[in-house]
């Protein structure tokens, strides 16, 4: 039995004659009739009565023809089905973000997909860096936002694109002596418990902030590392320190923390849009066309 089997039958059901459903079919009638006796043969049943006018359906035509009309629904269904996931218009993305990306590069983007992609859905995964580039090449993430690069040891099964930098800034307990100036200067960290993101979880946001500390001919005092930004504005907010990290940290907004600029300014931490080398599936080749497109506007 083959698809055009079912075709015949069905059409043969709507035009209620052999004529007209081989003229329907673009067949010759002879042939026509051969196929549906042959289906016939094979079922063990006869499909449909012929009558001085032309054929009806007998009861187990009829059954046949309400599954044959399933069938091919269902066909034309996964045709459709498949042609839109091949142009990236169905199907799911897992993609890893950290908090301060969803404040600040992530959400044109995600507008943007979702409005041109409303039958993609997305699984949004807030995790440290590191943990994003763990769940990259074990692929359980289709694309991360990360901070900084992917480290070396990765980079020959990841890639990355630039999304954009944000500045260092020093969050300071609000009744520290330095909370009340316009900036702090790096040098007057030299005395003072500093509190980092973990190199664990952060390591480019640890390297960042060391590097503004030896730049300035410091070697930091590091009390606490922090697993993520909110843990370091609270230890701030405690008196345990300065902490430094992105301006991105603004946008939570703490009680008991100054946030201000470093001087002399730090370069600043840049976010990269990660994921594996290889070919890359329709679903994410439009998301990754999205965040080119809303970037260079």
């Amino acid at each position: 039995m083959e698809l055009r089997h079912l075709r015949y039958a069905l059409t043969l059901s709507e035009h209620a004659h052999f004529g007209r459903a081989a003229a329907a079919l673009g067949i010759r009638q002879p042939p026509l009739s051969q196929q549906i006796k042959a289906l016939e043969t094979e079922l063990g049943v006869r499909l449909f009565d012929r009558t001085g006018h032309g054929v009806r359906p007998t009861a187990a035509g009829e059954a046949f023809l309400a599954r044959a009309r399933q069938v091919l629904d269902h066909l034309d269904l996964a045709v459709r089905d498949a042609a839109d996931a091949g142009r990236g218009e169905t199907g799911s993305l897992a993609i890893g973000f950290l908090g301060t990306a969803l404040a600040a590069v992530l959400p044109e983007v995600l507008t943007a997909f979702r409005t041109r992609r409303p039958q993609v859905r997305l699984e949004l995964r807030e995790l440290p860096s590191a943990r994003q580039v763990e769940a990259l090449l074990d692929g359980s993430l289709d694309a991360g936002v990360i901070c900084g690069p992917p480290p070396s040891a990765a980079r020959r099964r990841l890639t990355s694109l630039p999304l954009g930098r944000e500045s260092l800034v020093a969050a300071v307990p609000s009744g520290h002596p330095l909370a009340s100036g316009a900036s702090v200067p790096v040098r007057a960290l030299d005395s003072e418990p500093l509190i980092l993101s973990s190199r664990q979880a952060e390591p480019a946001a640890a390297d960042a902030a060391l590097a503004v500390c030896r730049a300035a001919g410091i070697e930091p005092g590091v009390a606490h590392e922090a697993h993520n930004l909110h843990t370091l504005l609270g230890l701030v907010a405690c008196g345990l320190g300065i902490g430094i990290g992105p301006a991105g940290m603004r946008r939570f907004r703490h009680v008991g923390v100054t946030l201000l600029p470093l001087e002399p300014a730090a370069a600043g931490l840049e976010f990269h849009l990660t994921h594996r080398f290889g070919p890359v599936p329709s679903a994410l080749g439009a998301f990754l066309r999205t965040v080119r497109q809303v970037h260079r506007a």
